[in-house]
Protein backbone atom coordinates (compact mmCIF):
# COMPACT_ATOMS: atom_id res chain seq x y z
CA UNK A 1 0.00 0.00 0.00
CA UNK A 2 1.49 3.41 -0.77
CA UNK A 3 1.60 6.21 1.57
CA UNK A 4 -1.05 8.90 1.85
CA UNK A 5 1.46 10.94 3.96
CA UNK A 6 4.67 11.57 4.87
CA UNK A 7 6.44 13.57 6.79
CA UNK A 8 9.98 13.88 7.37
CA UNK A 9 12.52 15.22 9.52
CA UNK A 10 9.69 18.35 10.57
CA UNK A 11 10.77 20.96 12.55
CA UNK A 12 9.50 24.03 14.28
CA UNK A 13 11.07 26.26 16.50
CA UNK A 14 9.24 29.26 18.52
CA UNK A 15 12.22 29.67 20.31
CA UNK A 16 10.40 28.23 24.13
CA UNK A 17 9.21 25.14 22.01
CA UNK A 18 10.61 23.09 19.36
CA UNK A 19 9.32 20.32 17.37
CA UNK A 20 12.66 18.77 16.52
CA UNK A 21 13.06 16.01 13.50
CA UNK A 22 9.93 14.90 13.38
CA UNK A 23 9.36 11.72 10.77
CA UNK A 24 5.95 9.32 10.22
CA UNK A 25 4.43 8.18 7.31
CA UNK A 26 0.33 7.34 6.88
CA UNK A 27 -0.28 4.11 4.33
CA UNK A 28 -3.42 4.20 2.76
CA UNK A 29 -6.18 2.36 4.62
CA UNK A 30 -5.12 2.69 7.66
CA UNK A 31 -5.48 4.90 11.17
CA UNK A 32 -2.32 6.58 12.61
CA UNK A 33 -2.49 7.74 16.16
CA UNK A 34 -0.70 10.89 17.03
CA UNK A 35 -0.50 10.78 21.06
CA UNK A 36 1.67 13.38 23.71
CA UNK A 37 0.47 15.10 26.71
CA UNK A 38 0.00 19.22 26.01
CA UNK A 39 2.06 21.06 24.63
CA UNK A 40 3.64 18.23 23.11
CA UNK A 41 3.50 19.23 19.69
CA UNK A 42 0.89 17.17 17.97
CA UNK A 43 -1.08 20.39 16.94
CA UNK A 44 1.78 22.19 15.64
CA UNK A 45 2.13 18.89 13.78
CA UNK A 46 -1.26 19.00 12.62
CA UNK A 47 -0.68 22.60 11.30
CA UNK A 48 2.39 22.12 9.69
CA UNK A 49 0.62 19.42 7.19
CA UNK A 50 -2.48 22.16 6.76
CA UNK A 51 0.21 24.92 5.87
CA UNK A 52 -1.62 26.39 8.82
CA UNK A 53 1.89 27.59 9.94
CA UNK A 54 5.17 27.60 8.29
CA UNK A 55 7.68 24.59 9.00
CA UNK A 56 11.51 25.86 9.53
CA UNK A 57 12.47 22.74 7.90
CA UNK A 58 11.65 19.31 6.55
CA UNK A 59 9.23 17.98 3.95
CA UNK A 60 5.47 17.20 3.77
CA UNK A 61 3.84 14.89 1.25
CA UNK A 62 -0.01 14.21 0.97
CA UNK A 63 -0.74 12.21 -1.80
CA UNK A 64 2.62 12.17 -3.21
CA UNK A 65 2.29 15.99 -3.50
CA UNK A 66 4.27 19.01 -1.73
CA UNK A 67 1.68 20.77 0.86
CA UNK A 68 3.43 23.96 0.29
CA UNK A 69 3.63 24.03 -3.41
CA UNK A 70 0.68 21.79 -4.49
CA UNK A 71 -1.58 23.39 -1.72
CA UNK A 72 -4.77 23.86 -3.26
CA UNK A 73 -4.67 20.35 -4.93
CA UNK A 74 -3.95 18.31 -1.02
CA UNK A 75 -6.60 20.74 0.82
CA UNK A 76 -9.39 19.94 -2.12
CA UNK A 77 -8.78 16.16 -0.72
CA UNK A 78 -8.56 16.49 2.91
CA UNK A 79 -11.27 16.39 5.61
CA UNK A 80 -10.33 18.17 8.75
CA UNK A 81 -12.31 17.84 12.26
CA UNK A 82 -10.97 20.17 15.05
CA UNK A 83 -11.75 19.44 18.84
CA UNK A 84 -14.59 22.40 18.41
CA UNK A 85 -17.70 23.02 16.23
CA UNK A 86 -16.66 25.50 13.38
CA UNK A 87 -20.45 26.23 12.58
CA UNK A 88 -22.51 29.29 13.62
CA UNK A 89 -24.46 28.94 16.61
CA UNK A 90 -27.84 30.56 14.92
CA UNK A 91 -27.27 27.79 11.88
CA UNK A 92 -29.58 24.30 11.71
CA UNK A 93 -27.30 21.32 10.29
CA UNK A 94 -29.18 21.75 6.61
CA UNK A 95 -27.81 25.67 6.24
CA UNK A 96 -24.54 23.67 7.29
CA UNK A 97 -24.70 22.04 4.51
CA UNK A 98 -26.09 24.23 2.03
CA UNK A 99 -23.12 26.72 2.81
CA UNK A 100 -20.47 24.29 2.42
CA UNK A 101 -21.85 22.66 -1.04
CA UNK A 102 -21.29 25.98 -1.95
CA UNK A 103 -17.45 25.72 -0.77
CA UNK A 104 -16.61 22.48 -2.30
CA UNK A 105 -16.81 21.10 -5.63
CA UNK A 106 -16.76 17.98 -4.53
CA UNK A 107 -19.44 18.05 -2.33
CA UNK A 108 -21.68 15.50 -1.74
CA UNK A 109 -25.46 16.27 -0.55
CA UNK A 110 -26.90 13.00 -0.43
CA UNK A 111 -23.99 11.82 1.47
CA UNK A 112 -24.41 14.66 3.83
CA UNK A 113 -28.05 14.38 4.47
CA UNK A 114 -27.67 10.41 4.96
CA UNK A 115 -25.44 11.33 7.66
CA UNK A 116 -27.67 13.87 9.51
CA UNK A 117 -30.30 11.31 9.36
CA UNK A 118 -27.94 8.41 10.48
CA UNK A 119 -26.71 10.85 13.53
CA UNK A 120 -30.18 12.25 14.68
CA UNK A 121 -29.06 16.22 13.39
CA UNK A 122 -31.35 16.56 10.33
CA UNK A 123 -34.30 18.23 12.20
CA UNK A 124 -34.66 22.64 12.54
CA UNK A 125 -32.43 22.38 15.92
CA UNK A 126 -29.94 25.32 15.88
CA UNK A 127 -26.34 24.52 16.70
CA UNK A 128 -26.11 26.65 19.81
CA UNK A 129 -28.85 23.84 21.41
CA UNK A 130 -26.59 21.12 20.29
CA UNK A 131 -24.79 19.06 22.79
CA UNK A 132 -20.80 18.60 22.51
CA UNK A 133 -21.42 14.71 20.95
CA UNK A 134 -23.95 16.85 18.52
CA UNK A 135 -21.99 19.55 17.11
CA UNK A 136 -18.95 16.77 16.49
CA UNK A 137 -21.10 14.18 14.60
CA UNK A 138 -21.85 17.22 12.44
CA UNK A 139 -18.24 18.11 12.07
CA UNK A 140 -17.80 14.62 11.47
CA UNK A 141 -20.43 14.53 8.66
CA UNK A 142 -19.46 17.80 7.46
CA UNK A 143 -15.85 16.09 6.81
CA UNK A 144 -17.07 12.87 5.36
CA UNK A 145 -19.37 14.80 2.72
CA UNK A 146 -16.69 16.85 0.96
CA UNK A 147 -15.21 12.86 -0.21
CA UNK A 148 -11.81 13.32 1.26
CA UNK A 149 -9.04 11.07 0.83
CA UNK A 150 -7.39 11.92 4.08
CA UNK A 151 -9.44 12.50 7.08
CA UNK A 152 -7.21 14.86 10.24
CA UNK A 153 -8.96 14.53 13.64
CA UNK A 154 -6.99 17.19 16.12
CA UNK A 155 -8.77 15.60 19.88
CA UNK A 156 -11.85 15.58 17.99
CA UNK A 157 -13.08 12.83 20.67
CA UNK A 158 -12.21 14.87 23.82
CA UNK A 159 -14.74 15.30 26.46
CA UNK A 160 -17.26 13.05 24.56
CA UNK A 161 -19.06 10.51 26.08
CA UNK A 162 -18.02 6.27 25.31
CA UNK A 163 -21.19 5.90 23.34
CA UNK A 164 -20.56 8.63 21.03
CA UNK A 165 -17.01 7.92 20.68
CA UNK A 166 -17.63 4.42 20.27
CA UNK A 167 -19.69 5.58 16.88
CA UNK A 168 -17.53 8.18 15.75
CA UNK A 169 -14.74 5.15 15.85
CA UNK A 170 -16.86 2.70 13.83
CA UNK A 171 -17.31 5.44 10.92
CA UNK A 172 -13.49 6.18 11.25
CA UNK A 173 -13.10 2.18 10.44
CA UNK A 174 -15.90 2.08 7.81
CA UNK A 175 -14.00 5.06 6.07
CA UNK A 176 -10.69 3.37 6.05
CA UNK A 177 -12.09 -0.02 4.79
CA UNK A 178 -9.97 0.32 1.52
CA UNK A 179 -6.97 1.55 0.77
CA UNK A 180 -8.39 4.85 -0.67
CA UNK A 181 -8.09 6.39 2.62
CA UNK A 182 -6.10 7.04 5.82
CA UNK A 183 -6.76 8.43 9.28
CA UNK A 184 -4.63 10.99 10.93
CA UNK A 185 -5.99 11.17 14.50
CA UNK A 186 -4.36 13.15 17.29
CA UNK A 187 -5.77 12.29 21.03
CA UNK A 188 -5.60 12.31 24.59
CA UNK A 189 -7.90 8.86 24.82
CA UNK A 190 -5.23 6.34 24.29
CA UNK A 191 -8.30 3.54 24.57
CA UNK A 192 -9.73 4.93 21.74
CA UNK A 193 -6.62 4.25 19.82
CA UNK A 194 -6.11 0.68 20.97
CA UNK A 195 -9.04 0.09 18.92
CA UNK A 196 -8.63 1.86 15.78
CA UNK A 197 -5.27 2.49 14.99
CA UNK A 198 -3.10 0.54 13.38
CA UNK A 199 0.30 3.08 14.11
CA UNK A 200 0.96 5.34 17.05
CA UNK A 201 3.35 7.95 16.92
CA UNK A 202 3.81 9.47 20.13
CA UNK A 203 5.42 12.99 20.74
CA UNK A 204 7.35 14.22 24.05
CA UNK A 205 8.74 17.57 24.50
CA UNK A 206 8.52 18.39 20.55
CA UNK A 207 10.07 14.63 19.19
CA UNK A 208 9.46 11.35 18.63
CA UNK A 209 9.78 9.19 21.64
CA UNK A 210 7.80 6.15 20.48
CA UNK A 211 6.42 5.07 16.92
CA UNK A 212 5.50 2.20 15.41
CA UNK A 213 2.62 -0.58 14.41
CA UNK A 214 0.06 -0.63 17.17
CA UNK A 215 0.22 -4.21 17.88
CA UNK A 216 3.49 -4.35 17.75
CA UNK A 217 4.57 -2.04 20.92
CA UNK A 218 2.03 -3.05 23.04
CA UNK A 219 3.22 -6.61 22.22
CA UNK A 220 7.11 -5.30 22.63
CA UNK A 221 6.95 -3.18 25.87
CA UNK A 222 5.67 -4.81 29.12
CA UNK A 223 4.87 -3.74 32.66
CA UNK A 224 6.86 -5.41 35.18
CA UNK A 225 5.08 -5.26 39.18
CA UNK A 226 8.02 -6.49 41.98
CA UNK A 227 9.41 -5.46 44.84
CA UNK A 228 12.12 -2.58 45.71
CA UNK A 229 15.08 -5.37 45.88
CA UNK A 230 13.61 -7.16 42.80
CA UNK A 231 13.92 -4.00 40.85
CA UNK A 232 17.40 -3.37 42.19
CA UNK A 233 18.36 -6.40 41.00
CA UNK A 234 17.21 -5.26 37.09
CA UNK A 235 19.73 -3.86 34.74
CA UNK A 236 18.69 -0.52 34.29
CA UNK A 237 19.08 -0.75 30.36
CA UNK A 238 15.74 -2.97 30.44
CA UNK A 239 14.04 -0.42 31.90
CA UNK A 240 12.13 2.62 30.16
CA UNK A 241 10.85 4.39 33.37
CA UNK A 242 9.81 3.55 36.91
CA UNK A 243 7.46 4.40 39.54
CA UNK A 244 8.24 3.54 43.31
CA UNK A 245 5.81 3.13 45.84
CA UNK A 246 5.34 1.89 49.13
CA UNK A 247 3.70 -1.31 48.91
CA UNK A 248 6.34 -2.04 45.71
CA UNK A 249 7.11 -1.04 41.94
CA UNK A 250 6.06 -0.57 38.98
CA UNK A 251 8.37 -0.36 35.57
CA UNK A 252 8.15 0.22 32.04
CA UNK A 253 9.72 -2.73 30.32
CA UNK A 254 11.40 -2.01 26.53
CA UNK A 255 11.60 -5.37 25.24
CA UNK A 256 9.70 -7.83 27.17
CA UNK A 257 10.39 -11.11 25.42
CA UNK A 258 14.35 -10.22 26.20
CA UNK A 259 13.40 -9.18 29.73
CA UNK A 260 11.76 -12.89 29.92
CA UNK A 261 14.99 -14.20 28.99
CA UNK A 262 17.25 -11.77 30.61
CA UNK A 263 15.31 -11.95 34.37
CA UNK A 264 12.75 -15.25 33.80
CA UNK A 265 11.53 -15.52 37.36
CA UNK A 266 9.92 -12.06 37.26
CA UNK A 267 6.43 -11.41 35.64
CA UNK A 268 5.82 -8.92 32.81
CA UNK A 269 1.91 -7.79 32.49
CA UNK A 270 0.23 -6.82 29.43
CA UNK A 271 0.77 -2.73 28.53
CA UNK A 272 -1.31 0.11 27.67
CA UNK A 273 -0.46 3.01 25.12
CA UNK A 274 -1.08 5.77 28.53
CA UNK A 275 1.22 3.19 30.42
CA UNK A 276 3.77 3.39 27.66
CA UNK A 277 3.08 7.80 27.47
CA UNK A 278 3.61 7.46 31.33
CA UNK A 279 6.55 5.68 32.00
CA UNK A 280 8.41 7.33 28.81
CA UNK A 281 7.58 10.44 30.58
CA UNK A 282 9.19 9.18 33.69
CA UNK A 283 12.19 7.55 32.06
CA UNK A 284 12.85 10.98 30.27
CA UNK A 285 12.84 12.82 34.33
CA UNK A 286 15.46 10.77 35.39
Amino acid sequence: MSNLLEVSHLTKDYGSFKLDDVSFALPGGTILGLIGENGAGKSTTIKCILNLIRRDGGDITVFGLDNLKQERAVKARIGVVLDESTFHDSLTAPQVGKILSRLYPSWDGALYQSYLEKFGLAGKKQVKAFSKGMKMKLSIAAAFSTRPQLLILDEATSGLDPVVRDEILDELLSFISDEEHAVLMSSHITSDLEKAADYIVYLHKGRVAVSGAKDELLDSYGKLVCSRSELAEVDPALLVGTRVGQFGCEALVRDRHVFARRCPGLTVDPVTLEDIMVFTVKGDAK
